[in-house]
């Protein structure tokens, strides 16, 4: 299972496996489809169904799975096939899984979203039952009994009444020969008989990388290949005016220098432009492109400042702003409410930071590229890298690596295509590299963002009245220049989808143009809106003299299933899921809540003296996450973090121990958001450039220990990613206020002396 490659839909039907195998494709495709492709390749062979995750049996036994999703630590190429193998009622011991390469037939390879489990759940199921059902029928002709008499187990299918077993490899050929069930007939096991779906099980890349043999996009070697790293203009829209190259020509190894046109705006996933330096290693292009000399012409976004840009937001959100959700009367609560509290809150720009920064080697030919990346989305790599080459994406070939990290970052293949475009210029196969510095100052960066809040309280301390205003530079300014408002997505995440049970409630977008690059990263507008929503709740428990967990409790009411169309929500996103399916249960909301309290020990010690305990709650991604975190504050105002509880309702967990994984991560992560994360801007350029300004969290900074406790359900797959990110770093700020009596509504931490 540890040698996991590449391969394409193609090549696995009929280049994988040998004469005599059983192939079986998942398919959500109508049956005229279906028919279509078993025309083309025999039985259930697909060319052109979707998703075509295929499911392959040889003769020998052998059971291949080929996973469409790219691994980037979340364990996906590990949790897809087991529950193809639970299905099949597979010896795990005896699958091997296959990565798939980009191809539009496997349906949305975008490993972004937290979707991977939620979308194709049921593919993986539909191929792993559809092939036992196809093992147990042609056992069952064999022997000349019927098919209801004969039970899969372990890798065999038994008669019941009278014993004689037959493995799966020797009914392969025979089961090939089979129709595939109609999906309304696939048969699924009970829960019951599940032997993976919600066990433990370690990642199949684990032995390889622990020993060095695992394949990331940097480890990507081919014949002749060159290296590549290019100096970018520093200003977004910024073009190259002039350039000297003579001693960068002088440096040992490098053999020539090559420019990268600009492309006009909108950027989308298009390359920046500038000046590659080529050269036969990675340290003789870095060193090279240090003795080159440039000429920007760096554009209208030359005079950008982040901090004069804060106080535009912040102005821009004390104003009214387009409505996104409304409820009954806020003017008229606020005006008869016994006390009216608002407040302001900002969140700088962030960086994702990977591990292992961009790289990509691309290697043109004839016409073609083949490429090997490690990219969250390779169908974008075939797009974005057509477009720059003016070719079609079916002559675009990905390969997926590893990925050392993603965060939403390698979603975005810019980088693919500077390998591409420079390969095709210096006829050899060009593996280009990002440095530290390139990917600090290049990013597509979250977005920063302004908030305003105002709350009415009544006699009792009850809120009465809430309006939520917030203003970013969208995501949708990649594809629109003139983007001065975000959309569906951003405002699904935490504007308007407060769950809060509130008589008058508005939610307000004022506008805001995007002056560098801006994309998402891990739970995307969750962070702002999530942080300030949920920071300004503890902020209105402690103005009514009430315990914080209570009073989010009450604010979040009795449990129901919220209609947003009748709260003025035209379109709201819900993570591109049907509502019917995954509704807003207020109920599972408070569900996590209840039980972080008691795993935590809330109400057990009084806070204050530099300890203290926050909490927070919010549904991302169709999951449900309460966080409670422990700080300490010592003299000097350093913050520790002893302990953090995480209570999750992601519905059917397919892989705990990974779930669990995603989760103590998302604390680390949230930590670092929190205490030190920070992209500033001064005349167009991005200030930070290494992890000496722009540190994540370190040991010291990191949650000492991180509890996570899975809820127990039946309801569908919510996501993992993700969903422990947003409630983490309000849990945090509402636990320092609770040690210190100092409030943070700016992010990072490091702004606010606490003592």
């Amino acid at each position: 299972m540890s040698n996991i490659e590449n391969v394409s839909r193609r090549n696995f039907l009929g280049g994988v496996f040998s004469t005599g195998a059983l192939v079986l494709a998942a398919r959500i495709l109508p049956e005229n489809a279906w028919a279509d492709t078993n025309e083309y390749h025999g039985k259930a062979a697909s060319a052109a169904l979707r998703p075509s995750i295929y499911l392959g049996l040889e003769p020998d036994g052998t059971v291949f799975i080929v996973t469409h999703r790219s691994e980037m630590g979340t364990g996906i190429r590990t949790t897809l096939p087991m529950v193809a193998a639970d299905e099949l009622e597979a010896d795990w011991s005896r699958v091997k899984i296959e990565q798939a390469i980009g191809d539009k037939n496997y349906g949305d390879q975008n490993t972004d979203g937290s979707k991977s489990i939620r979308g194709f759940f049921t593919a993986f199921r539909e191929a792993g039952a559809s092939a036992r059902m196809m093992l147990v029928q042609a056992a069952a002709m064999q022997w000349n009994v019927p098919a209801s008499e004969c039970k899969a187990h372990m890798h065999e299918v038994t008669h019941m009444p009278s014993g004689r077993k037959l493995g799966y490899g020797a009914l392969a050929q025979a089961a090939g020969k089979l129709p595939v069930p109609k999906p309304e007939a696939v048969q699924f096991k009970p829960k019951s008989e599940w032997r993976y779906i919600g066990k433990e099980q370690q990642i199949a890349d684990l032995a390889d990388i622990c020993s060095g043999k695992a394949v990331f996009g940097m480890d990507v070697k081919r014949p002749g290949m060159l290296y590549a790293s290019v100096e970018r203009p520093p200003v977004m829209g910024g073009k190259v005016q002039s350039f000297d190259d003579k001693e960068a020509l002088k440096v040992r190894g490098v053999k020539q220098t090559a420019s990268i046109q600009p492309f006009k705006p909108p950027y989308t996933f298009q390359p920046l432009g500038g000046v590659a330096v080529i050269a036969d290693s990675t340290w003789a292009a870095f060193q090279g492109r240090k003795k080159l000399k440039v000429e920007w012409n760096n554009g209208p976004n030359a005079s950008h400042d982040s901090d004069l840009y804060k106080k535009e937001l912040l102005e821009t959100a004390r104003k009214p702003g387009k409505v996104v959700r409304n409820v009954g009367d806020v003017d008229s609560a606020f005006a008869k409410g016994a006390k009216t509290i608002d407040a302001e809150y900002y969140v700088p720009l962030l960086a994702h930071a990977t591990m292992e920064p961009p790289v990509a080697l691309a290697e043109y030919r004839d016409g073609k590229v083949e490429a090997w990346v490690p990219t969250q989305n390779p169908q974008a790599v075939q797009e974005t890298v057509a477009t720059a080459l003016g070719i079609k994406p079916e002559d675009v070939t990905c390969h997926v690596t590893l990925l050392g990290g993603g965060f939403g970052r390698k979603s975005k293949p810019d980088y693919v295509a500077e390998a591409a475009l420079l390969s095709r210029q210096v006829g050899k196969p060009i593996k280009l590299v990002w440095t530290r510095e390139d990917d600090i100052r290049f990013d597509y960066y979250h977005a920063v963002a302004g908030m305003y809040h105002k709350a009415s309280l009544d006699d009792q301390g009850k809120t009465t009245g809430w309006l939520h205003r917030s203003v970013f530079p969208s995501i949708s300014s990649m594809n629109d220049a003139n983007s001065m408002y975000g959309f569906d997505v951003e405002y699904g995440m935490g504007l308007n989808d407060m769950p809060f049970d509130i008589p008058n409630h508005r939610a307000e977008n004022g506008p805001a143009k995007a002056h560098v690059r801006i994309g998402w990263l891990r739970s995307v507008a969750n962070i702002y809106h999530v942080f300030s929503g949920l920071s300004f709740a503890d902020e209105l428990a402690h103005a009514a003299g009430r315990d914080p967990l209570e009073y989010q409790l009450d604010l979040i009411g009795t449990g129901r299933v919220i209609d947003f169309k009748s709260q003025g929500v035209a379109n709201y996103w819900n993570y591109g899921e049907p509502y019917e399916k995954y509704p807003f249960d207020t109920a599972r909301l408070r569900k996590v809540l209840e039980i972080a309290g008691e795993k935590s020990g809330w109400g057990k010690r009084k806070s204050g003296n530099g300890w203290g305990l926050g909490v927070a709650a919010a549904r991302s991604f169709t999951s449900y996450v309460a966080t409670v975190v422990e700080v300490e504050v010592d003299k000097a105002g350093r913050i520790h973090i002893p302990h953090t509880w995480q209570v999750v309702d992601a519905g059917m967990v397919i892989n705990p121990e990974r779930a669990r994984s995603q989760f103590e991560g998302a604390a680390v992560m949230g930590a670092g958001i929190a205490l030190t994360g920070e992209i500033s801007v001064a005349d167009g350029r991005v200030k930070q450039s290494n992890f000496h300004d722009y540190p994540v969290a370190r040991m010291n900074q990191a949650p000492i220990q991180t509890d996570v406790h899975i809820v127990e359900s039946d309801a569908l797959p919510g996501g993992i990613g993700e969903p422990g990110v947003p409630p983490f770093v309000p849990a945090f700020a509402n636990a320092v206020f609770a040690a210190t009596g100092k409030r943070i509504r700016e992010l990072p931490f490091s702004k606010q002396k606490l003592v």
